[in-house]
């Protein structure tokens, strides 16, 4: 029985088991970031665009909503950009590391 995950964005060869569990290892944190910034944003932008939660959402409150989300997510983008450019500085720029966006937003 195989319970690997495969991951359909590697663009390694399978046959290299090191390659592949990096590439695991890395879907594995993607996901875990992943759910950070949704309960940040929830967190963050809910309770501040949506002060009583009722059967739908206003427009204000969409908007409101809407408006944080980006902030926040361009914010994040940013901090994630930062983030990996200076391990790999520190690390002296070790391969397999790629910038630009997290999750692609």
């Amino acid at each position: 029985m195989d319970t690997s995950i495969s991951n359909p964005f590697s663009t390694s060869s399978s046959s290299d088991p090191k390659t592949a569990v990096m590439n695991q290892v890395r879907q594995e944190a993607a996901v875990t970031n992943a759910r950070q910034l949704i309960e940040k944003l929830n967190e963050h932008c809910f309770e501040k665009c949506v002060p009583v939660p009722g059967l739908s959402l206003s427009r204000k409150e969409e908007t409101c909503f809407t408006m944080c989300m980006e902030k926040y997510m361009a914010a994040w983008n940013t901090v994630s950009r930062q983030y990996v450019a200076r391990i790999q500085k520190e690390s002296g720029g070790a391969q397999g590391m790629g910038g630009g966006d997290s999750f692609g937003v």
